[in-house]
């Protein structure tokens, strides 16, 4: 097994052909901020360029799947202008639509709580499944 570890997240390629990604905030209930965004989208990336992998698990470390927004990260986002902002949602928009668009099956491993841009990114998969 192959690791590719990020800040904010964690992939691992099984080599019998599946990948898991791993959201890693678990101290913030796996909340999104703009790094963990930009991290996905990277890691979505490198699934999708991996002829390999047939499968892809998204997981939760941690209590929760997700929290959704981190909240000092929305109380960032009040202090930029317009375009800034602007931006950022364009950049949650393409993880989204890189995921909803993979060319591989999702499933999406949910424990605990799943809320706001959690329920986008779980929705965006092909399969969810709640877990303990």
């Amino acid at each position: 097994m192959t690791t590719t570890s990020f800040a904010t997240i964690e992939l691992l390629h099984d080599p019998r052909g599946f990948a898991t990604l791993w959201l890693n905030r678990a101290d913030k209930n796996n909340a999104f901020n703009a790094q963990m965004i930009r991290e996905l989208i990277l890691a979505l990336d490198q699934v999708q360029g991996n002829a390999g992998l047939r499968f892809l698990l998204i997981r939760g470390r941690g209590r929760h799947f997700s929290a959704g927004a981190d909240l000092a990260w929305m109380q960032q986002a009040a202090d930029l202008d317009y375009n800034t902002n602007l931006d950022d949602a364009r950049e949650l928009a393409e993880l989204m639509y890189t995921l909803a668009r993979l060319k591989i099956p999702t499933l999406a491993v949910v424990q605990g709580a799943a809320f706001g841009g959690a329920l986008g990114l779980i929705s965006c998969c092909d399969m969810a499944i709640a877990a303990e």
